[in-house]
């Protein structure tokens, strides 16, 4: 089948975001920014404090790092050694549920059970030592409500987790006992922190001038240094939940796709960017093209990934994905269509995230020239989706003109532990 050409360019068209628009996204964030640190209310960014400032990379010592964001649950012995260097002297993972054998997630389990399974494995990676003191950081990822770095309460369980007796409760202090419930009371429980916030210290602790730490993955959310600069507060890390912001013009396939979602009307950015809803909207859009409407193909993220990459004279490996996702057989011309629709769909998304850290770069420069700096990115679409990076640099030269030479990104995929350790270290200050 030949594809209708005009229908095609239309539907590119309404996944550009053209530099007016770009510039517009940028300077709606950083409004949504200074609205939200008046008034979290007034604004579509949560501006959540982490109680945590930047570390100063001279942190010593070891730690204990729970990292807790999703049923595989890691516990690592971190050796900070300075100087932005680190060792990893033990790690142990398990999954919190598995089928047929147990599970700690489901709607039958507790808290008690699931944290006597944490504690478990904290005395795996201190291999039984109950002696020596240790302070543990703990990276939850999972939305609540905290009041200080030791204080997170669990608001409402997600990713399909139905645990009795978490939520509205202090997660530590059903750690701290599930840990004495086993004799393991020389681990201190002393930080929470937000997976977002753990990218930021991790990076923060290896090099200086990183400002802004940031997941680009499955979801999407962002977290900065508030210098509070005209007020008596401490500078602080915020997590700005940053996937709800909403001041975008979403375009129809969002719209529907928003309709259709679990939670329609929230998390406007993260649904228009992350690797969870990129298939989805790529899938609504080729639906039109191969005249079926509103049909659902189950396209993902690693689909687009490898119908981008298809450099093949014929591009038999779209041709393929398509056959067994869509049923279709395309000629090359229609393959190549296909490649430029997965394509404007990766630029979107990346242009979008760019325009959010943009935000926030005008925020920390104020009426002074952007600084040198580096944007610490933890993410499976940052780290392997094609075109992304690429298209945050165009992004950022777009709307930074010669100023963009200051700003880089980085790769910080190990941030869960090491922030978690961080933040323990820095628990003591």
């Amino acid at each position: 089948m030949a594809f209708d050409k005009n229908q095609f360019d239309d539907i590119i068209r309404e996944f550009t975001v053209s530099g007016e628009q770009l510039h517009e996204i940028a300077a709606d964030f950083r409004y949504d920014l200074v609205k939200g640190l008046d008034d979290p209310d007034e604004s579509s960014l949560r501006m959540l404090k982490s109680y945590v400032g930047l570390p100063t990379g001279e942190e010593t010592g070891e730690y204990l790092a729970l990292d807790f964001g999703g049923t595989n649950v890691r516990v690592l012995r971190i050796r900070l050694e300075g100087k932005g260097k680190f060792e990893i002297v033990k790690k142990v993972a398990k999954p919190l549920r598995v089928e047929g054998v147990y599970d700690f997630v489901g709607a039958g389990s507790t808290a008690e059970q699931m944290f006597d399974f944490i504690a478990e494995l904290v005395d795996e990676a201190v291999e039984g030592d109950h002696e020596k003191k240790y302070l543990l950081g703990h990276t939850f990822s999972f939305p609540s409500e905290q009041t200080d770095l030791y204080n997170a309460k669990l608001i409402i369980w997600t990713k399909e987790f139905a645990t009795a007796g978490v939520e509205g409760k202090v997660v530590n202090d059903l750690l701290k006992e599930a840990l004495h419930r086993q004799g393991i009371d020389n681990v201190q429980p002393t930080a929470v922190i937000n997976d977002t916030v753990a990218v930021l210290l991790a990076a923060a602790y290896k090099q200086p001038g990183v400002y802004i730490g940031s997941i680009y993955a499955t979801g999407h959310n962002t977290c900065y240094l508030e210098p509070y600069a005209d007020s008596a507060e401490a500078p602080m890390i915020l997590n700005l939940e940053s996937g709800g912001f909403m001041k975008l013009i979403p375009n129809r396939f969002d719209i529907a796709f928003d309709k259709a979602s679990e939670k329609p009307g929230e998390q406007r950015l993260e649904k228009m960017v992350s690797g969870r809803y990129m298939g989805e909207l790529f899938g609504m859009a080729l639906a039109e093209l191969l005249e079926e409407p509103g049909k659902g193909y189950g396209f993902t993220s690693i689909d687009m990934s490898n119908i981008i990459v298809d450099e093949s004279p014929a591009r038999e490996k779209v041709a393929e994905i398509v056959a067994k996702k869509a049923g279709k057989t395309l000629d090359t011309a229609d393959c190549k269509m296909v490649q430029e629709l997965a394509s404007a769909l990766v630029i979107r998304s990346a242009r979008l995230v760019t325009a959010s850290y943009v935000g926030i770069i005008w925020q920390l420069a104020g009426k002074d020239k952007p600084q040198k700096q580096h944007i610490a990115i933890d993410g499976s679409v940052y780290e392997k989706m094609p075109l992304a990076k690429e298209n945050i640099m165009r992004a950022l030269s777009e709307l930074l003109g010669e100023d963009a030479a200051e700003i880089d990104t980085v790769l910080e995929n190990g941030g869960s532990g090491l922030g978690a350790a961080i933040a323990a270290a820095m628990s003591q200050k």
